[in-house]
């Protein structure tokens, strides 16, 4: 998608500890009214979404937003006989809130600026980054935590898709993922994944309850 392309007015849809990145697939279980309103919506347009997480703040049906989301693409849907949707969302690019709107639809809006990351509409290139040792650093915490992750699929990724699969999947906390959302360059959030998930490990080795 280029960047003119990119729809200023987008539907959000806030989801806890969950992240996505430009170029990674993840798929969605739609089955609230407010969302299925919203993937009705965005199927008659250019159908993003813009995949953000929740703060801690705010009223509970509405909770405060993090300033930094993702724009993700549906690229695929199916209906369930129960009235589900079964979506496929790519990340294209991530976005900063300008303001949210006020409509009379059952889901939120909001107004996005692009221009701190058009850096993510280009394809990353491979980077020099060594991601074995953080690869044996997840592999040791997820088998602590007996997580059941198919590590020959993490494995076969060039570093960028690995690094940003790690930290899809890793269970930080929703202040923890929204650093690694908002590192500016693939080398600031491998930076970042490793400082976090020494905490981690460390936590563990001391007895301490992974959180």
């Amino acid at each position: 998608m280029k960047k003119e392309e990119l729809p200023s007015k987008i539907p959000v849809f806030p989801l806890s500890n969950f992240i996505i990145f430009p170029e990674t697939t993840v798929p969605l279980n739609i089955f609230e009214p407010r969302y299925l309103q919203m993937v009705d919506d965005c199927m008659k347009n250019e159908r993003c979404i813009g995949m953000i997480q929740p703060r801690k703040s705010g009223k509970l049906k509405k909770p405060d937003l993090f300033e930094t989301g993702c724009t993700g693409k549906i690229t695929s849907f199916n209906e369930t006989d129960d009235g589900r949707y079964l979506i496929l969302i790519n990340g294209i690019c991530r976005f900063k809130i300008n303001k949210e709107l006020n409509t009379p639809k059952l889901y939120r809006e909001c107004d996005v600026s692009y221009k701190d990351y058009l850096e993510d509409l280009v394809e990353q290139k491979k980077t020099n980054i060594h991601s074995e040792e953080l690869l044996k650093k997840f592999r040791e915490l997820f088998e602590k935590l007996g997580y059941s992750i198919d590590w020959n699929d993490i494995e076969k990724q060039d570093n960028v898709k690995m690094i940003n699969s790690l930290a899809m999947a890793s269970p930080f906390s929703r202040e923890e993922k929204q650093v690694l959302l908002e590192s500016i360059s693939i080398n600031d959030r491998h930076v970042n994944l490793n400082n976090i998930i020494d905490t981690y490990l460390k936590d563990s080795f001391s007895n301490t309850t992974v959180q």
